[in-house]
């Protein structure tokens, strides 16, 4: 895979070919390593420098990632770079969730949807690119380990920005076994009888499942749970008796939000 290294010179970003061949790290244990909680951070000066230019071609550096969704191929770069230095200064780990981006403001935090598998991340945009190809995110090789797609070396996938705002202060999920006779109104007790449920995303972190929630319930009237099942937050929209109405949802979903829903029955 081809790579650029950029330095922040004074007049903007100087590229260079880096002729060693990027690889793989460590295998480790993801579920160790948990998403970033988006929190409101100041766009630094560093990384931010808008137009700039890479191997003749000119970006520009959105001014805001509000309202920021974008379908495309996500690569993720690895033991090359690790310990060195991001486009706004900060030191590159390969095991920590980041990503580069060519022209959302830095830092920005997005949510990333591997549409082969449905499995949802957060990383943390501290760094400029990809610019090889098509591609529009480079992941960090841990983020792509938990997507699923690190052997492979890209995916495709949906990336959506995420505004922080009031959100700092937000209490992590607790949610009870099924077992347990204690609810509250985010997480009622499942009634498995009335119907199936449509999963919409698995993280990590409560925080993140709750940024899902928020956003999958302007598309749809049904409940929408947040369980802790197999050490992951779960999103689930139902129960839902109706088969059919399940699939309208889920087509609803697909068509006007872009978001991948399978059906489960817990």
């Amino acid at each position: 895979m081809l790579a650029v290294a950029l330095s922040l010179a004074g007049c903007g970003y100087t590229p260079s070919l880096v002729e060693q061949k990027d690889s793989a790290g460590e295998r480790v244990d993801t579920g160790a390593i948990p998403d970033p909680v988006p929190k409101v951070e100041p766009i630094t000066k560093a990384g931010n420098k808008s137009p700039y230019k890479v191997f003749g071609k000119t970006y520009f550096v959105m001014p805001s990632s509000k309202n920021y969704r974008e379908t495309g191929v996500a690569s993720w770069y690895g033991r090359k770079f690790h310990g060195r230095r991001t486009s706004n200064g900060e030191i590159y780990n390969m095991y920590g969730m980041t990503a580069a981006h060519k022209s959302l403001p830095i830092p920005t935090y997005v949510r990333v949807t591997n549409l082969e598998n449905n499995r949802v991340i957060i990383v943390r945009v501290n760094d400029r690119g990809p610019f090889h190809g098509p591609r529009i995110i480079d992941l960090s090789y841990v983020a792509a380990l938990k997507l699923g797609f690190a052997d492979q070396g890209t995916t495709k996938v949906l990336v959506e920005a995420i505004d922080p705002s009031g959100k700092t202060n937000q209490k992590p999920v607790t949610t009870k076994p099924q077992t347990s006779t204690k609810t509250d109104n985010a997480n009622p007790p499942l009634k498995l009888d009335q119907g199936s449920f449509l999963q919409v995303g698995a993280f990590d972190n409560a925080d993140a499942a709750r940024v899902l929630q928020k956003q999958v319930r302007s598309h749809t009237t049904k409940p929408i749970l947040v369980q802790q099942r197999d050490n992951l937050f779960k999103v689930w929209i139902g129960p839902v008796a109706d088969k059919m109405e399940l699939l309208m949802i889920k087509r609803v979903l697909q068509q006007s939000a872009n978001i991948s829903a399978f059906i489960v029955n817990p």
